[in-house]
C-alpha cells in the first residue's frame, strides 16, 4: 500500500491519495485503513470519507487503483453536492431550442434555473418511440432520416454509449454537469470514476426524466418537428418554421441540431447564414475479443473480478497528422449510425455493465481543407461532402443495405483481401473488402502506417481476432457555425446562438452540455437586460 496525505485548509477537510491493488480498493475498511494511517489517524472504524477519484494505473504487471479519499468531520460535507432547484416558468419569456440532445436539454434546464421558458423542437422521436427504428435500421436495413442512433430524444449519446469523459475542463464546469446527471438517476460513481460512463441501457431513463423536468417546470419539448426554415430580419432571428407548415415567432433560438444535421447546413447555406468548413476524423472501427484487450492492458490470462473489462487509447503522428483511438467501447457493441439512405457509418457503445465479448473503437485520421479540396465546389460544404462520399462508397461495397465491409487487421496492413471474417458484434452483418478502395486514400495510408507504428508499442493488437468495419465519419461536425465569442450569437444573427457538436464547439455529451448551459447563461444575460432596460 502506498499513500500520499493533504490537509486543505480552505475546506477544512483532509485528502488522502492512496494506491491499493484491486481486492483492496474493493474493501471499504482496508480503504479506511489505508486512509487513516496516510493521515496519522488512529480511529479508522469511525472514519467518515468519501472516495473522490478513480482511477486505473496498468502501466506495469501489477494493476492498482488509485484514490483519492475525502476525510472531513463534518458529515454533509462528504455527500454529494446540493441538486439545483428548478421554478416553474410556464408565463416567463420563451427560448426557442432546436435539438434534444445534451447541448439542447442542458440548455433547457439552464434556462429553467435562470427563469427562462425553453420550448424544445426535436426532429425525431422520444426515446422509447426511436427503439423501433434502431430495431429496423439492425434488422431490415432500413434508415429512417428522422429517426435513428444520431436523430431523437437525447440525440446520438443515448443510444450510443454515453460516455461522460472529457479533455473540455477548460470550457466548463464538467462536475456541474455529472451532478445534474446525478440528479436525474445517474450512479453517483460518474463524479468518481477518472472515465464515467453511463451505459445505453441506463442513460434513456435519465433522458426521460431531465425531460419530465423541463416539462413538469412549465417548459414544452416536441418532438416530431423538424425545423425547415429560419425566418430572419435586418439581421436578427425572427421566428422558426416547423415540418413545413408551423410558424413560431421566434427571437432567442439555441440552434443544437448535433454534428449529422445535414440539412440544417444545407438550409444556413441556402439562407446565405455564414459557415465554414471545418477539420473533422474519419476512419474505422476496429473490434477485438475483450478477453485479448483484457490479456494485453491488465498483463494477464484471465481478468480480476475487482477490475473492469479494459480499455485503450493511443495517438500517432504520421506525416503530420493525427492517427488515433476514438471513442473506446470495452465489452461493447459496433452500431449503425447511418442518418440517411444510401450510407452506412458506424460508432460503438457499451451497456453499463460492458459485459459484452467484444471492444471496439474507432480508429480515426484527421481531416484537413487540403484533403476536401477535390469538393471545393460545394463551398463551405465541401468537408460534409468528403464525409458522404465515404459514407456511399462503404454502402455500395456493402451491397447496398446495412452491412459494412470489413477487413481482418492483419489483412489490411498487407493489403490483402480476407477470405473469411471473425464473429463481429455489428448486427447488421459485415462482408469482406478492400477497405483501400473504400476509404479515401489520405486515410486508409495514414491508417496503414499509424497502425504498424501503434503495433510496434501494443503487438498483440495487430491480430487475426481484429476486424476493421467501415466506416467512422462522425467524429464531430464538418462545418462550424461562427459566433461571437463574447456573446455567443452568430456572427451576423442577432438572437441565434449557434451550439453544441453540430455548431463546431463540442464534441461529446459533456462537452455538449457544458456549451448548451454556457449558450443558455448568454441568452439569459440578454433577455434580462432587455427587461431590465424596459
Amino acid at each position: 500500500m502506498r499513500y500520499f496525505a493533504r490537509f486543505d485548509v480552505k475546506e477544512m477537510n483532509q485528502l488522502a491519495d492512496i494506491r491499493l491493488l484491486p481486492e483492496e480498493a474493493s474493501d471499504p475498511e482496508v480503504v479506511a485503513y489505508t486512509t487513516a494511517s496516510a493521515l496519522g489517524i488512529r480511529d479508522y472504524k469511525n472514519l467518515q470519507f468519501k472516495i473522490v477519484k478513480r482511477s486505473i494505473d496498468a502501466r506495469k504487471r501489477q494493476v492498482y487503483f488509485n484514490l483519492r479519499v475525502l476525510v472531513t468531520n463534518e458529515s454533509e460535507s462528504v455527500h454529494s453536492k446540493p441538486f439545483v432547484h428548478y421554478p416553474n416558468v410556464a408565463s416567463n419569456p420563451v427560448v426557442a431550442i432546436i435539438g434534444a440532445g445534451p447541448a439542447g436539454m442542458f440548455a433547457a434546464l439552464k434556462l429553467i434555473e435562470l427563469g427562462l421558458k425553453p420550448v424544445i423542437f426535436e426532429r425525431g422521436k422520444d426515446v422509447r418511440m426511436r427503439r423501433r427504428d434502431l430495431a429496423a435500421i439492425n434488422k431490415d436495413h432500413i434508415v429512417n432520416p428522422e429517426s435513428n442512433y444520431c436523430f431523437g430524444e437525447g440525440g446520438a449519446g443515448t443510444y450510443s454509449d454515453g460516455k461522460l469523459y472529457t479533455r473540455s475542463t477548460k470550457r466548463g464546469d464538467v462536475d456541474a454537469i455529472l451532478n445534474t446527471f446525478i440528479q436525474f438517476g445517474a450512479n453517483p460513481d460518474i463524479a468518481v470514476d477518472a472515465h464515467p460512463h453511463i451505459g445505453t441501457n441506463k442513460l434513456p431513463e435519465i433522458i426521460v426524466a431531465m425531460r419530465q423536468q423541463i416539462i413538469d417546470c412549465g417548459g414544452e419539448v416536441h418532438f416530431n418537428s423538424k425545423l425547415t426554415d429560419l425566418f430572419i430580419e435586418t439581421g436578427s432571428i425572427t421566428g422558426v418554421e416547423i415540418n413545413q407548415n408551423d410558424t413560431y415567432p421566434v427571437r432567442h433560438l439555441i440552434l443544437a441540431t448535433g454534428h449529422s444535421a445535414r440539412d440544417i447546413f444545407q438550409l444556413l447555406h441556402r439562407k446565405n447564414v455564414a459557415i465554414t468548413a471545418k477539420e473533422f476524423a474519419l476512419g474505422v472501427r476496429i473490434e477485438h475479443p475483450q478477453m485479448l484487450i483484457d490479456q494485453i492492458q491488465y498483463s494477464c490470462n484471465t481478468r480480476s473480478p475487482y477490475l473492469p473489462p479494459a480499455s485503450y487509447k493511443w495517438v500517432e503522428q504520421v506525416e503530420n497528422r493525427g492517427v488515433y483511438s476514438f471513442c473506446m467501447c470495452p465489452g461493447g457493441i459496433i452500431a449503425p449510425c447511418a442518418t440517411d439512405v444510401e450510407e452506412v457509418v458506424t460508432n460503438g457503445w457499451s451497456p453499463s455493465k460492458r459485459n459484452n465479448p467484444f471492444a471496439n473503437s474507432g480508429v480515426v485520421v484527421n481531416i484537413s481543407a487540403t484533403d476536401w479540396k477535390p469538393f471545393e465546389e460545394h463551398g463551405p460544404l465541401a468537408a460534409m461532402e468528403f464525409q458522404r462520399a465515404a459514407e456511399r462508397a462503404a454502402w455500395v461495397a456493402g451491397g447496398k443495405k446495412q452491412i459494412a465491409p470489413a477487413q481482418r487487421l492483419p489483412d489490411f496492413l498487407n493489403n490483402r483481401i480476407s477470405k473469411d471474417l471473425p464473429d463481429c458484434s455489428y448486427q447488421p452483418g459485415i462482408v469482406s473488402g478492400d477497405l483501400r478502395k473504400i476509404l479515401p486514400e489520405i486515410v486508409w495510408r495514414n491508417l496503414n502506417m499509424g497502425l504498424k507504428a501503434f503495433g510496434k508499442k501494443m503487438p498483440r493488437y495487430i491480430s487475426e481476432e481484429a476486424v476493421m468495419v467501415g466506416v467512422e465519419s462522425r467524429t464531430s461536425s464538418p462545418v462550424r457555425i461562427p459566433r461571437d465569442p463574447e456573446t455567443l450569437q452568430h456572427t451576423e444573427i442577432k438572437g441565434l446562438y449557434p451550439c453544441g457538436e453540430g455548431a463546431g464547439y463540442a464534441g461529446g455529451i459533456v462537452s455538449a452540455a457544458i456549451d448548451g448551459e454556457k449558450c443558455a447563461v448568454k441568452c439569459a444575460e440578454l433577455i434580462l437586460l432587455a427587461g431590465a432596460s424596459k
